[in-house]
């Protein structure tokens, strides 16, 4: 009763939200001229959905989760409601730093992953935990071993040759993403995520303005222009650590090189018991207010409340902030599920506590999970003649 009345909600909203998206047409590009007919479809989508909807996503979601690892067709979401998120978030972090043969054999898996999220009608993100090539200490900055990476990758750094070839690997994903129908897979491409932090080696306290925004135009363009890949939409997502649109915008690389701008925040949302739900909006209103001016997509790219012992989590808090009137997100996404950890858990599993609101959240028209992206409503598929 539930998903027949979810389908029937989903075709309203879309006829109901398709004057805002034609209003808004002709200003409403990718940055990528040749993006293909696919990739284009999705944003216009996703475009649509952010007028009305909001697509829920889980990293790593069908990879692995609370206890399991690898079994087909299952995700901790499915166990729970029946259906895998709409967006599953996947990493680029093992296409380099690797032995050859582990490199080869994580691309393989990544694509299968990717692909058979197409084939379902659900959105890949793709995340990069981009192992430091100059350096030890893997991609988080660490003080006794990691050395400041970009501007050794920008044109005329000492690594940039290496980081091309890096880039060659991601651009072969890329390539060889072809979904049954034989079209490539579109996806988003969240590089450099929290740039804003100091966490990670391209972050804002090891690297200049300057030379970050030059290694995210470069890596556009190499991708785009050189290796030819039309198949990405690239989103742009700080941290948290913003109060106004000034300080959001202070990294970034312009208009002409990002598609979609996001937010990663699980600070103003009950991590170690805090939570600043008033601060929380108050970003993501910059980030949504931004996009609507700008004619960009934009997404909740990042949250989540680890082991969620809030057992209201999911409606009285991402809910209930997702849905204020000025927010056009098209997508949330929540943290992964690890396999063996007790704690590190972002989504229900059958059993945990916030299970039964979790449900409450799913059974909301205003989400949407895989199980509603089919039909007319599917991402990849032009909706010019509803």
């Amino acid at each position: 009763m539930i998903a027949m009345r979810r389908f029937v909600v989903l075709i309203v909203l879309a006829v109901a939200g398709a004057g805002v998206v034609q209003a808004q047409k002709a200003v409403f590009k990718l940055i990528d001229l040749q993006a293909t007919t696919e990739t284009k479809n999705l944003a216009t989508n996703l475009f649509r959905i952010a007028q009305t909807n909001i697509l829920f996503g889980h990293q790593h979601a069908t990879e692995y989760g609370h206890g399991w690892r690898g079994d087909a067709d299952r995700s901790d979401v499915k166990s729970v409601t029946g259906s895998h998120p709409a967006v599953i978030g996947v990493d680029f972090m093992g296409l380099s730093g690797l032995p050859p043969d582990q490199i080869a054999a994580n691309r393989q898996a990544l694509m299968q992953e990717i692909t058979a999220t197409y084939n379902r009608g659900g959105l890949t993100t793709v995340a990069w935990h981009f192992s430091n090539p100059v350096s030890p200490g893997g991609f988080y900055w660490k003080d006794s071993l990691s050395l400041p990476a970009v501007p050794y990758l920008v044109p005329g750094g000492s690594h940039h040759d290496q980081y091309k070839e890096i880039l060659k690997t991601i651009a072969s994903v890329a390539h060889d993403c072809k979904g049954a129908d034989g079209k490539l897979v579109p996806m988003v491409f969240r590089p450099f995520h929290e740039l804003d932090g100091d966490w990670f080696w391209w972050g804002k306290s090891h690297c200049s303005t300057p030379d970050f925004i030059k290694l995210w135009r470069f890596t556009v363009e190499f991708l785009r222009d050189s290796l030819q890949v039309h198949n990405f939409i690239y989103a742009f997502s700080p941290d948290n650590r913003f109060n106004s649109e000034e300080e959001y915008l202070e990294r970034y690389p312009g208009d002409a090189w990002v598609d979609l701008v996001g937010v990663d925040n699980y600070g103003d949302f009950g991590r170690d018991g805090k939570y600043d739900l008033a601060a929380g909006l108050k970003k993501l209103q910059i980030v949504s207010g931004y996009a609507v001016s700008h004619h960009k997509l934009a997404a909740f790219t990042e949250t989540g409340l680890e082991s969620i012992p809030n057992d209201k989590w999911w409606t009285s808090v991402l809910l209930r902030t997702l849905k204020d009137k000025q927010l056009a997100l098209c997508y949330v996404l929540v943290w992964r599920n690890d396999e063996k950890s007790p704690t590190h858990f972002y989504a229900p599993f059958p059993g945990q506590i916030s299970a039964p609101d979790f449900m409450r959240f799913y059974a909301d028209p205003f989400t949407l999970f895989e199980a509603d992206l089919q039909g007319k409503n599917r991402l990849y598929q032009s909706r010019r003649k509803d």
